[in-house]
């Protein structure tokens, strides 16, 4: 088969000015909701695009764990390669792509660290091999083998036992949006595409974009 032969026409809905959110924040919750009601696989899972000091950019997929009007949080070690990217430079970008519903958020902005407290609760959320796991792995690292990461593991399951605490290089993250896109695919390419701009008085612009 020629790659380039696969195409899809993309008809299951519609976005417009006049059904679509004034609030970009609203409108994603809609969206989010539509997908995890309509048991997309992993509605959560969203794609994380850095940029490090050798102006070379980076993607990865997280999970998102909690939004509200002060932005996108999600949880991984802060001395993986993406920690260390956003160390030196703290704007990143945020994309779902839900693919059943024929639909793509695209999410921009500055990114800070969730306080202790809030890194603490949902660490112990967690259930206890996910707690363990973020001792065993040193994200990011060269290892010899998967051999390091069940000997990490054992070391710190033997070591904390059932109360594993919060490690001090694991925590979350907050992407605080500025732009905001909403993708509708559409018949014959002619998708529709709203993008949301923060404003100075803390209102969001909302435009269409061509396709």
């Amino acid at each position: 088969m020629n790659i380039a032969d696969l195409r899809k026409s993309y008809e299951k809905a519609e976005l417009s000015e006049s059904a679509s959110h004034a609030d970009p924040l609203k409108q994603f919750e809609r969206w989010l909701n539509e997908a995890i009601s309509g048991e997309v696989p992993e509605p959560n899972a969203m794609t994380l695009a850095t940029v490090g000091s050798n102006l070379r950019p980076s993607t990865r997929i997280v999970l998102i764990k909690g939004y509200d009007e002060r932005g996108i949080v999600w949880y991984t070690n802060y001395q993986s390669h993406k920690g260390r990217e956003l160390a030196g430079n703290p704007f990143a970008a945020l994309q779902f792509h839900w693919v059943e519903m024929e639909r793509v958020v695209r999410i921009e902005g500055t990114v800070e660290k969730v306080s202790d407290a809030e890194s603490d609760e949902y660490f112990h959320s967690r259930p206890l091999d996910s707690r363990i796991g973020a001792w065993a792995s040193p994200q990011s690292e060269v290892i010899d083998s998967r051999t390091v990461l069940v000997t990490n593991a054992a070391k710190y399951g033997a070591q904390f036992l059932l109360q594993p605490p919060r490690p001090p290089h694991w925590g979350g993250y907050r992407l605080k949006p500025d732009n905001w896109q909403f993708w509708q695919g559409r018949k014959s390419r002619l998708h529709d595409r709203l993008r949301y701009t923060l404003q100075g008085d803390g209102g969001w612009r909302r435009e269409r974009l061509a396709p």
